[in-house]
């Protein structure tokens, strides 16, 4: 009787976002025998949170030149905006929706590749469950359907901010509380005083988003810092002392920046960040995500030319103000919210009326802030863990999940923002196009498969 040829095997990529699409690539070109199934329940594939965005202010944070998604094509990104008649210089910041249209023809380009037909499977809907059955991982949509595995990717984002500190429950159910900023509607947000919670990026975003309408804006944070400017740089040399703490780093950061100025020197240091950080034991990671994260966020995590000038004309005009100050409680009050608030430096709190809240203080990565839904149920079943830092997922040093036992759960890896207590660096592209290479040579390692 003739042997039955071994079915090729199958991984599941759960989240189809630039770090999914990514790594179903890779997983494409380096095992040509290998079948993805690429699991996204937003309604279009590779653009995620941060690409589906259409408004003409929501511009990349990262240069163009610097956007490619493969590390090996450093033009890549630039030959297609080119190949699409829309050439723009190195230099130049392009809009987050037009960054999608591109990871979208990614996708398109992969389905098409007759090389690779039928190997790449798109499933439109949610997955909801992964468990161990008869040796593979079985993945379960929300539809019901289910599929069986060899490995599962997790590449699922961040989840929702947290809810603010000291709301009372009828605020979270408040149909003028956004929880969610991806989801703010300029057209039927209310005018008045408006309460952003958060001053980084996202509240850059939410801020163009509503600016105008009779609108007054507040951004309100622990710090009350605001991201810095890209310039045209020089060459970012890597500083010279020493990187053993937090506390070194700093010092030899400052020194790099008096001679080659603080955007030449946090560029400088960028290739050694996750190395640093993977060499300082917990207490120092702890030391510095609580006093210098805020001021490293800020600095590492620029704005475009365009948008800092647009931002500051609104705080100019008086339409936006960025204040510091711990938010202490949140109360639903007719149509609207009284938020009190104590000033950074003050000790008398404040109490303001606001016709709106806008949740921007940033995603959260701790699977155990998730009471539904995929992360909610690997947790129930052990599958995964808090790191400790609380950033997200734990994960080994090859972005194995880690289990409720300490041990990797066989077949589960992560790869993204979730992983960033492991690596740090996991959010911008410069540094996930590189990650989605590493995950997917670490799945071909796990199922005997040899890269191409």
């Amino acid at each position: 009787m003739a042997s039955v040829p071994e079915a090729p095997p199958t991984v599941a990529v759960i989240g189809g976002g630039f770090s999914g699409l990514l790594t179903a690539i890779h997983l494409l070109r380096q095992s040509p025998n290998v079948i993805v199934r690429l699991v996204e329940r937003a309604p279009r594939f590779g653009r995620g949170r941060a690409y589906q965005t259409a408004h003409p202010d929501h511009l990349l944070n990262v240069r163009a030149s610097n956007m490619s998604a493969f590390p090996d094509q450093p033009d890549h990104f630039r030959d297609w905006l080119a190949a699409d008649g829309v050439a723009r210089p190195a230099e130049a910041f392009v809009s987050r929706g037009r960054y999608g249209d591109y990871l979208q023809s990614l996708l398109r380009d992969e389905v098409s590749d007759p090389s690779r037909a039928g190997r790449l499977l798109l499933e439109a809907d949610e997955a909801v469950a992964v468990e161990p059955a008869d040796g593979r991982l079985r993945v379960t949509l929300a539809v019901g359907r289910t599929f069986d595995a060899d490995a599962v990717v997790l590449a699922l984002g961040l989840l929702p901010p947290a809810p603010p500190p000291g709301a009372e429950p009828e605020v979270l159910a408040h149909p003028a509380y956004v929880a969610d900023p991806w989801r703010v509607d300029p057209e039927t947000a209310p005018q008045g005083d408006i309460l952003l919670i958060g001053s980084g990026l996202t509240m850059v975003d939410v801020a163009l988003s509503l600016a105008g309408e009779g609108r007054r804006l507040t951004a309100l944070s622990r710090h009350g810092l605001v991201s810095r400017s890209h310039a045209p740089t020089g060459s970012a040399p890597q500083p010279e002392g020493s990187l053993a703490t937090p506390r070194a780093a700093l010092r030899t950061l400052r020194a790099q920046a008096e001679k080659v100025g603080w955007r030449e020197a946090v560029d400088g240091i960028r290739p050694l960040t996750q190395a640093v950080w993977r060499s300082w034991p917990l207490s120092q990671r702890r030391r510095f995500l609580r006093h210098a994260r805020p001021w490293w966020d800020v600095h590492r995590h620029r704005m475009a030319p365009t948008i800092a000038a647009r931002l500051s004309g609104l705080v100019v005009s008086t339409e936006l103000e960025v204040l510091a100050g711990r938010l202490e409680h949140v109360a639903a009050e007719g149509q609207g919210f009284a938020v009190r608030f104590r000033p950074r430096g003050e000790r008398a709190p404040v109490t303001r009326s606001f016709a709106a809240i806008v949740n921007c203080s940033g995603p959260r990565g701790d699977p155990e802030a998730a009471s539904a839904g995929l992360l909610a149920d690997l947790r129930r079943r052990g599958a995964l863990r808090r790191d400790p830092l609380g950033l997200g997922l734990d994960v080994d040093d090859h972005l194995r999940v880690i289990g409720a036992d300490g041990r990797p759960t066989p077949g589960l890896f992560a790869v993204g923002p979730l992983t960033r207590a492991a690596v740090w660096e996991a959010l911008a592209v410069p540094d996930l196009r590189n990650q989605t290479a590493e995950v997917a040579r670490a799945v071909a390692r796990s199922l005997a498969v040899a890269p191409a």
